[in-house]
């Protein structure tokens, strides 16, 4: 039997909803949508929701959303330009799971291939890639961020006895430069290699490169093997999520049916959370594509907004093409904290969300912008004294 809180307890719990409150108005260096409502769906957290095994296959189990997720999957193949009738997925913890899932399915198709991925990846893939015992190279990255295709073409070419597996970021965490999988795909040929695997690290892009035009060489149909996306990131969820896609011939390959759940064993946790499919399902649903369109159209013209107010005060802040991401030197520490500013290496970012109201943002950039300007003037003073 459940006894109620106590005073002291239901004081925490207060408080902690305060700050949360408090923090969330107060960011704009993680790539984080605000601006949902899922009320309809409160009703759904009286139940215990496990969308436990393959979506796609009945289970025993009967108290799950894999109707609503096998609908998310289909969107989403198609939004990826998936090969017809030669798709599936499901909906993940997050792009980090989805990029396990990808590396894992390439690992069981080439276990003795070589995994390729840039300076600029995500910190989890090396905890992945030692998780799963793969090998490795870090490939250079450009300025922007994006792989360098000639070292990239350098080094599988010394190593063209191991079956490449190429891990492209499309959307950098620092930067938003996206590797063109077309190109990656052409070295390949160039090199005369036939035996090979591209997964998609489209976490934050995912959902926004579809939409551009013109519209980068990411998807299934410029020669993706598997693409992951984050579903917390630009479509917006209370709940960390993703989505993983992938070529169901693969999957084919590596199904086990297990008995005791009814269904086959397709993806990497056994239980799986039944809420984040009906998330996914209500936002598709209630945006569609022209919605998605006006979410991406949107946060290209904030970023292009942001971007002017920076170099119209002289600072050296930049983007990359069709980016809602705007690059640019780090503020001073209290500032960092303040407005929860992702850095690195001395250079900060601002990600230009969905729907991020222009006061947000002339408040972050009133501080950020002399705050940079401070460090500029004591670096110039520095120098002198020099």
């Amino acid at each position: 039997m459940r006894k109620d809180l106590t005073t002291a307890e239901q004081h925490k719990l207060d408080n902690l909803f305060e700050d949360i409150k408090h923090h969330s108005e107060n960011f704009l260096g993680y790539p984080v949508s605000k601006d949902f409502n899922y009320d309809a769906l409160h009703r759904f957290l009286k139940y215990p929701l496990n969308n436990i095994g393959d979506p796609f296959m009945p289970s025993t189990w009967k108290v799950d959303t894999r109707e609503m997720e096998r609908e998310v999957i289909e969107f989403m193949a198609d939004l990826l330009n998936a090969p017809k009738n030669n798709w599936w997925g499901y909906v993940t913890n997050g792009g980090s799971e989805g990029n396990m899932y990808g590396l894992y399915l390439a690992r069981e198709l080439f276990p003795k291939g070589m995994v390729y991925f840039s300076q600029g990846t995500h910190y989890s893939v090396n905890k992945n890639l030692r998780i799963l015992n793969m090998q490795r190279v870090v490939i250079k990255s450009q300025h922007n961020g994006e792989i360098d295709y000639y070292d990239l073409k350098e080094t599988i070419a010394r190593n063209r006895h191991m079956p490449p597996i190429i891990f492209a970021n499309i959307g950098t965490t620092m930067t938003e430069a996206k590797d063109d999988i077309k190109k990656i795909k052409e070295i390949m040929e160039d090199l005369a290699i036939d035996e090979y695997y591209i997964h998609a690290d489209s976490a934050l892009s995912g959902m926004i490169a579809p939409f551009l035009k013109p519209k980068p060489n990411f998807d299934f149909a410029d020669g993706a093997d598997s693409i992951s996306i984050s579903g917390h990131k630009f479509l917006g969820s209370p709940i960390p999520s993703g989505v993983v896609i992938a070529k169901k011939n693969n999957i084919d390959r590596i199904s086990k049916s297990i008995a005791y759940i009814g269904s086959n064993d397709t993806t990497i946790p056994g239980s799986r959370n039944g809420f984040s499919p009906l998330v996914w399902w209500y936002a598709i649903k209630t945006l569609g594509k022209e919605g998605l369109q006006k979410r991406v159209d949107d946060s290209l013209k904030k970023a292009e907004y942001t971007l002017s107010r920076f170099i119209e005060s002289g600072i050296d802040a930049w983007r990359n093409t069709n980016s809602i991401t705007v690059v640019l030197p780090a503020p001073e520490q209290d500032v960092i904290e303040k407005w929860q500013l992702a850095t690195e290496k001395g250079t900060t970012h601002l990600i230009l969300m969905p729907n991020t109201p222009y006061e947000t943002i002339d408040r972050i950039l009133d501080d950020v912008i002399p705050s940079i300007k401070k460090k500029m003037q004591e670096n110039v003073e520095l120098e002198m004294v020099l």
